[in-house]
């Protein structure tokens, strides 16, 4: 295992996490065993994640930006960021608009299937959660700008929910280390420059684990499978989902080519650990660490380009998540039989750009999004509990896939900003 690539030992891991989760169904007691003595790794690794999250966004975002030493090469790097990641949502869910109106996955869906989804989802309380946490975040439609600002940093920095907060500080406090004289200001980026190094070692430790890990993440996903008959039926949708985000994943390797000059096997070489530590954790959030060292050492990307662009990414840049927004608003309308005019797909394009950029990078928030999508095209409110049962079934593997998407959608953004200034460094990709 010593000599395996990290992404081969995250596969194999992967593998036997499912093997072993398919075995261990087949006994009566084989799913408690599971959860009981399995998936603790799995939950021990993303707090491992989650807990250096945080604190790498904030030394990383000050350290990229204080080293910057101009405040016109930060206005370069952030202008470009923020059209790109504009952007790329956009496509994501056009592109998702495009498939679910000309696929229809939810027409013809049979009201026993309905009726069965509403009486097994419809009171869990997870969607009743999403539900109320929705309804909290919309008062205006430039809500997501209050909250970005925090009105306490302490509370903001103990509450990975809040990243967002977090990066507007981080920002905010790199900037002023930029306007201040530089003497005074060097002790500070002396402490900074000491605990970046302190954390990039945590992520090297942390990742030690990361296979065993994902075995578990994998194993417990498997026995907590149930009423595969409902994810028979929800296929359809699913795949129109998957569908739309592997033509995301194009549009990525496209731009990639055109103007990057970089090769898709070049790239997803040097970001596949990151997609697939995405793809078992759900979490933007939690996979920074690894997107980060992947983006900066194997693909290449300046530290100062990669500190900045990546962690407000992973926060304002959910191009999967907002494509799932499209297909799941579209379907979930045409499953219960509600006629969606032009301007309704326009407001879909325009909610779930806003929605994406106030979201937290957690397991779930898609859900969250998908709500207040919802609203805002009319679906009424007794509906809504419907509409959430209808996708709930197979919303898990889904977010594993969308998360997947949002990742590679940052480490593509940050090569594309790095090449236009210049910053995009050669790399052997050395295999560790």
């Amino acid at each position: 295992m010593q000599k395996l690539p990290l992404h081969w030992k995250i596969i194999t891991g992967m593998v036997l996490g499912v093997l072993f989760g398919l075995l261990m169904s087949a006994f009566s007691g084989g799913k408690g065993f599971v959860i009981d003595w399995i998936a603790p790794f799995g939950t021990i690794f993303i707090r491992l994640l989650k807990l250096i999250a945080i604190p790498l966004i904030f030394v990383s975002l000050i350290k990229g930006i204080s080293d910057l030493k101009d405040i016109s090469s930060f206005k370069n790097i952030g202008i470009r960021t923020v059209i790109l990641y504009i952007s790329t949502t956009v496509v994501a869910i056009v592109i998702g608009l495009m498939l679910v109106n000309t696929l229809q996955p939810g027409t013809g869906m049979a009201e026993e299937t309905i009726e069965e989804l509403t009486r097994t989802y419809a009171s869990d309380e997870s969607i009743a959660s999403n539900i109320h946490e929705a309804v909290e975040q919309e008062s205006s439609p430039l809500n997501f700008l209050v909250d970005m600002v925090p009105d306490n940093i302490f509370a903001a920095l103990g509450n990975n929910s809040l990243m967002l907060q977090v990066i507007f500080f981080s920002i905010l406090f790199g900037i002023c280390m930029l306007l201040i004289d530089p003497v005074k200001a060097r002790p500070i980026a002396l402490i900074i420059d000491g605990l970046n190094a302190v954390v990039l070692k945590m992520v090297d430790l942390i990742m030690w684990m990361a296979p065993f890990a994902v075995f578990a993440l994998l194993a417990q996903i498997i026995v907590s499978s149930d009423n595969v008959e409902i994810l028979e039926k929800l296929l359809y949708y699913g795949l129109t989902v998957v569908l739309g985000l592997i033509l995301m994943l194009f549009f990525y390797l496209i731009i990639l080519s055109l103007y990057a000059k970089k090769s898709p096997r070049w790239f997803l070489r040097g970001i596949v650990p990151a997609q697939l530590l995405a793809f078992s954790t759900s979490s933007s959030a939690a996979t920074l660490p690894v997107t980060m060292e992947r983006v900066t050492h194997h693909l290449g990307v300046d530290n100062e380009v990669s500190s900045f662009v990546l962690p407000v990414g992973a926060t304002i840049n959910m191009d999967g998540t907002s494509l799932y927004q499209a297909v799941a608003a579209v379907f979930i309308a045409q499953a219960l039989h509600i006629p969606l005019e032009f301007s309704d797909q326009l407001t879909i394009v325009l909610t779930a750009l806003l929605a994406s950029i106030g979201s937290a990078a957690v397991p779930g928030a898609g859900m969250i999004m998908l709500v207040i999508v919802l609203e805002s095209i009319g679906i009424p409110a007794d509906k809504l509990a419907v509409g959430l049962a209808l996708i709930f079934a197979i919303d898990r593997p889904l977010d594993m896939c969308r998360t997947v998407i949002n990742i590679t959608g940052d480490a593509t953004v940050s090569v594309v900003v790095a090449k236009s200034l210049g910053k995009l460094h050669p790399t052997d990709q050395p295999k560790t």
